[in-house]
């Protein structure tokens, strides 16, 4: 999981599956030009977890083409493959999108280990809650997704008044209110 910054670092990983999620005006980024051959799915949505007026919000058609590639790498894996998932900073739409192909590819781990398994990965992961209720849906797990994250966004708040500033200010509130 990565941010647009970093991903010419990792242009060399042999990335061999990618998701692109990026805001609906971005630009196309050149950055997957230095990339060796590989499959993507590039979605637009803003990172938002709310109906916003001029805002495309994630909703069921992104988080099923997620889901369906996360069964394509499945059903394809090879011995080496590497999947990046990337979005604008590499910390909410990203690391959502990860975590629910992790769970949907291993239904065996529960939603708080399959959580710690993408902040162990991510450490600055705050995953979208939208994202993960529709997709939670989606997988019949959504109860257990949610659960799981209210323990990471609580210990990613911790110390962080500035960011749940910026997250309350940027009509995140409900997820700040998660927290308990």
């Amino acid at each position: 999981m990565c941010g647009i910054d970093e991903l010419p670092a990792h242009a060399a990983a042999g990335v061999t599956h990618l998701v692109s999620i990026l805001d609906p005006a971005r630009e196309p980024l050149s950055a997957f030009d230095a990339y060796g051959p590989h499959d993507r799915v590039d979605l637009r949505f803003h990172d938002i977890v709310e109906e916003l007026p001029d805002q495309v919000a994630p909703v069921a058609q992104h988080l099923d083409n997620v889901l369906a590639f996360g069964r394509h790498l499945s059903a394809t894996a090879r011995s080496g493959d590497h999947l990046l998932v990337h979005c604008h900073m590499g910390i909410s739409r990203s690391t959502a999108a990860m975590a629910l192909i992790l769970a949907q590819a291993r239904p065996d781990l529960d939603a708080a280990r399959t959580l710690a398994e993408v902040v162990r990965i991510r450490p600055q992961a705050w995953p979208n809650m939208r994202m993960l209720e529709i997709g939670g849906d989606m997988l019949g797990r959504r109860a257990e997704l949610l659960e799981a994250l209210r323990e990471v966004y609580a210990r990613r708040a911790a110390g962080q008044a500035q960011w749940l500033r910026f997250l309350q200010e940027n009509n995140r509130s409900r997820e700040v209110a998660h927290m308990g």
